[in-house]
């Protein structure tokens, strides 16, 4: 999930060239985690793209955000991971001005896009529990790619500032550290966003709560799936009260077919979310707490950049996420992996 803080890079910015902040065993040790997350992050998104585009189950518009979504996080694994990698184990900046602001404004756009993916998600949730039949015959593949546009626009806006605001020097990059820029870029990348999505979830799971009382509530008095009565029960009654029994049972199994669908993709999406705050949370707090109080809330450098490099982490956490809580796209994953057999065999 997700994409990159807006902070400046935690390793030792301010380190001299022929001084390596780390000794050997902590560099290579940091070399190791770093291009595992790197690896994970490439192959497991690149398999959710790959299974949302081959997968029938998957086809539904709104799977649609979650390819827009690994696709940030590829970027994040391509344009930002190796760069960040390079200064933490070198301790200074390397590639110039002039990428510095890029690599700050990419940072900044991917992080926020990822974090306005996940609120445009849980909108789509919302909606799709209160106005589900309405939200059935308006939700296009067109309608959600033009949702997904407005999710790059506003993340690209944001991240307009880092190109103008950024202070690349000789061997140090990093965003502004003015009081201001660092509270407004906080709120804006993360934590409006969240308190927009924990709200909609808290209202979702109280709507989910009292339908699946309804539901269940209901089901005592209602007609069962084909299937579940005997043929003989079945042939029993009048050829057009029967045609109309069963039109009524499929209708009502088809409904409970997409309830329950959409239940298991509400599941998935909420596990998403809570990664996503879990990872980014520590990060964006303590930035914003050091700009607010200064040093005496300032968390060690070790600490700090532990939290940077967990919010990094979280790019590779939700092919997992999917894997572990959606049957579709355990199915889409395995078919993917497999070896071809060979005709004959």
């Amino acid at each position: 999930m997700e994409a990159t803080g807006t902070l400046p890079n935690a390793s030792g910015n301010g380190s001299q060239a022929g001084s390596p902040p780390h000794g050997p065993a902590a560099t290579g040790l940091i070399l190791l985690a770093v291009l595992a997350v790197l690896l994970a992050t490439l192959v497991g998104n690149a398999l959710v793209v790959a299974a949302v585009s081959t997968s029938r189950a998957l086809r539904a518009p709104q799977n649609l955000f979650l390819v827009s979504l690994a696709s940030a996080d590829i970027l994040v694994a391509v344009l930002i991971l190796p760069f960040s990698l390079a200064n933490e184990v070198m301790g200074y900046w390397y590639f110039g001005s002039l990428w510095c602001s890029l690599y700050l404004a990419l940072d900044v756009l991917l992080c926020t896009a990822s974090i306005g993916h996940l609120c445009a998600i849980s909108l789509d949730r919302y909606w799709a529990v209160t106005r589900a039949a309405r939200l059935n015959l308006r939700r296009s593949p067109g309608r959600v790619k033009g949702m997904i546009g407005a999710v790059w626009a506003a993340a690209a806006l944001v991240a307009l500032p880092p190109l103008f605001k950024a202070r690349p020097r000789a061997r140090v990059c990093e965003l502004s550290d003015e009081t201001w820029y660092v509270l407004a870029s906080c709120v804006a990348s993360f934590f409006a966003p969240c308190l927009v999505m924990v709200t909609v979830y808290c209202r979702i799971y109280r709507l989910t709560t009292r339908r699946n009382a309804a539901v269940l509530a209901a089901r005592r008095g209602s007609a069962p799936c084909p299937g579940e009565t005997s043929r003989r029960a079945s042939w029993a009654a009048a050829p057009g009260r029967r045609h109309r029994s069963q039109h009524h049972s499929v209708s009502l199994c088809r409904r409970r077919l997409v309830r329950v669908r959409e239940r298991r993709f509400t599941i998935v999406l909420a596990v998403v979310i809570g990664a996503f705050v879990l990872c980014w949370f520590p990060f964006f707090f303590t930035y914003s707490l050091e700009a607010v109080c200064g040093e005496g809330c300032r968390v060690s450098k070790p600490l700090f950049s532990f939290f940077f490099w967990i919010g990094y982490c979280n790019s590779s956490l939700n092919p997992v996420i999917y894997t572990v809580f959606n049957r579709d796209f355990r199915a889409a994953f395995r078919r993917l992996l497999a070896a071809p057999r060979r005709h004959g065999s």
